[in-house]
């Protein structure tokens, strides 16, 4: 996604560890984005003119956090709880710089097909829903999702506009 705004960036994987989740979907993403963000800054040797991106998404459905499914199972249950309901994706974000620590977040609204055994079971055969909140992800070219009210890049993972946002405030 940040590629596609030209952006330069590296990619540095983080060994953050995602524990401790709370029942608020907004803390938890923006906990563990903040915990990635700071994890990969604290890696940099040289932290001049560095800025670091870090993002989390949950899945929110009737009080409980859709994470990231375990195996093909946990994947298929997930989806079944989602089919032909409406839930709300989060997506935090933290930016850190030598300066500054900024943290935020973007809610979008998702509406699921009513889904058939056979569209989960070819999805989750799939393996697309591998490291996805949600078991699921919007842009896989499967008809799992009916409509969603807000930040389509929220629900990819990258609440850009939110970020830019911030970006203009740090003069990127």
């Amino acid at each position: 996604m940040l590629s596609s705004f030209k952006i330069e960036f590296t990619v540095i994987s983080s060994d953050f560890e995602e524990k401790g989740e709370s029942l608020d979907p907004v803390k938890t993403a923006e906990s563990f984005a903040l915990g990635k963000a700071e994890d990969v800054f604290n890696k940099l040797t040289d932290k001049n003119d560095v800025l670091v991106l870090g993002a989390d998404t949950v899945v929110f459905l009737d009080g409980e956090i859709l994470g990231k499914p375990k195996n093909e199972e946990e994947a298929k249950n997930m989806l079944k709880k989602l089919s032909g309901k409406t839930h709300t994706v989060v997506t935090g974000f933290a930016l850190i710089n030598k300066g500054q620590k900024i943290v935020g977040h973007d809610k979008t609204l998702v509406t699921f097909n009513d889904l058939s055994d056979a569209l989960i079971s070819e999805y989750v055969d799939s393996g697309l829903y591998r490291g996805k909140a949600g078991s699921y992800g919007i842009q896989d070219g499967f008809p799992l999702v009916k409509r969603y009210v807000g930040s389509l890049n929220n629900v990819i993972g990258l609440p850009t506009e939110k970020i830019f946002e911030h970006f203009k405030e740090l003069n990127i």
